[in-house]
């Protein structure tokens, strides 16, 4: 399963995007100011992501990778869509 696949099944789950679950991780105090706070350790991040939404352990892990900023979210025509930090990737955001 791609890592866009992970997410687009988290939204379809839950009807939360990737920004929606950095907007959660700021007030549970994970995140300041869309930065993983240095004392937060991933098993906490995947044990409430678990415990309050129900997801699996590699969903759970593909929302911790983006708040890593390993992987970026961008909206892209009302979906979320991921880049991956290391290969960045050029999207065409012309409508047709």
């Amino acid at each position: 399963m791609s890592f866009q696949a992970y997410i687009d099944n988290i939204k379809a789950k839950t009807g939360k995007s990737a920004e929606d679950f950095k907007k959660l991780a700021e007030k549970k105090g994970f995140l300041k100011n869309g930065e993983l706070k240095p004392t937060v350790k991933a098993g906490e991040i995947i044990k409430w992501l678990k415990e309050d939404f129900e997801l699996g352990h590699g969903h759970a892990m593909a929302i911790y990778a983006v708040f890593k900023k390993v992987k970026q979210s961008i909206e892209v025509k009302g979906e979320t869509k991921l880049i991956d930090k290391k290969k960045p990737k050029k999207i065409n955001m012309q409508t047709k």
